[in-house]
């Protein structure tokens, strides 16, 4: 690594003043997870980092019957894996977080900084989007709310400015008849990811009609992917064998997956049919229960 300038930020008010000042040659540190080693490979040379973990103000997990959730992005994921609140509301939010890397990494690695690493392959951002998940950024300007399903533009990309700070999760309420399934696939466990999808499904109350259904996939393109066509021929449909089986080859389809080390896009391609298939099936029995 090079040397570089190291501040330790007291407040969220502080840390904005610093990423303001350095926003041309900065970097904000929470967990540290993926920067470090970002660092180590010489993909990024700041010449300062701005250490906002121990900012305890962005550190919570509220719930609200009007509002919804509200996530700190400092929360670390092993505090969202065994928040009581998530495992009753979201528990999707729950079980994926168990599959997020080792249980050391879930304990320091904070959830605002797995998702502003933006990494193709991370396993938050699905649910979360599913979820109908925004973000709150702050900077010394003011702040503004983005949808998380706009938010990645690219390979490790983001809309976040230079002089921003995620500072929170915001998901709406859970809605009636619907359920959020979360599936990956992995040749060992916490092991790189092949794929990951997460469906939500929304049924007619008392029918096997779906009312509405969303569709997101990582490690199967630069960004999460949401299938638009897949879940369109969801919606207005019952959710027989032979049409969830037609929108699962429609998802591969829509897919835009690389051959690496790990596995081959055809590969990848077939692995998709399977996950999303699964995961409709499971999403629509919870939801009928819902």
């Amino acid at each position: 690594m090079k040397d570089f300038e190291y501040f330790s930020a007291s407040s969220l008010q502080e840390a904005c003043s610093l990423i303001s000042q350095y926003k041309d040659v900065g970097k904000v540190l929470a967990g540290g997870q993926s920067l470090i080693t970002l660092l180590r490979q010489k993909l990024i040379s700041p010449t300062c980092l701005i250490d906002i973990k121990g900012l305890k103000e962005l550190d919570y997990i509220e719930f609200d019957k009007k509002s919804g959730l509200r996530i700190g992005a400092l929360t670390t994921h092993r505090a969202i894996e065994k928040s009581p609140l998530i495992q009753e509301k979201y528990n999707v939010l729950s079980e994926m977080e168990k599959s997020v890397a080792s249980v050391q990494t879930r304990n320091w690695g904070t959830i605002g900084g797995n998702l502003c690493s933006a990494d193709p392959i991370g396993d938050p951002a699905p649910s979360l989007i599913a979820l109908g998940a925004k973000l709150k950024l702050v900077s010394a300007k003011g702040e503004r709310i983005v949808a998380l399903e706009e938010f990645f533009t690219d390979y490790f990309t983001t809309i976040i400015e230079p002089d921003e700070i995620l500072a929170e999760i915001q998901m709406p309420p859970p809605a009636p008849n619907t359920a959020v399934e979360y599936m990956k696939f992995s040749t060992i466990e916490a092991g790189i990811k092949i794929v990951s999808t997460s469906v939500a499904i929304t049924v007619e109350a008392g029918s096997d009609v779906c009312k509405d259904a969303k569709i997101v996939m990582s490690a199967v393109a630069p960004i999460p992917l949401v299938t638009k066509k897949a879940a369109e021929m969801l919606k207005g449909k019952k959710l027989t064998d032979d049409v969830i089986e037609e929108a699962a080859k429609m998802a591969a389809s829509e897919t835009d997956p690389t051959s690496d080390v790990h596995a081959s896009a055809e590969y990848r391609k077939e692995i998709v049919k399977v996950l999303v298939k699964r995961a409709i099936k499971k999403a629509f029995e919870k939801a009928k229960k819902a």
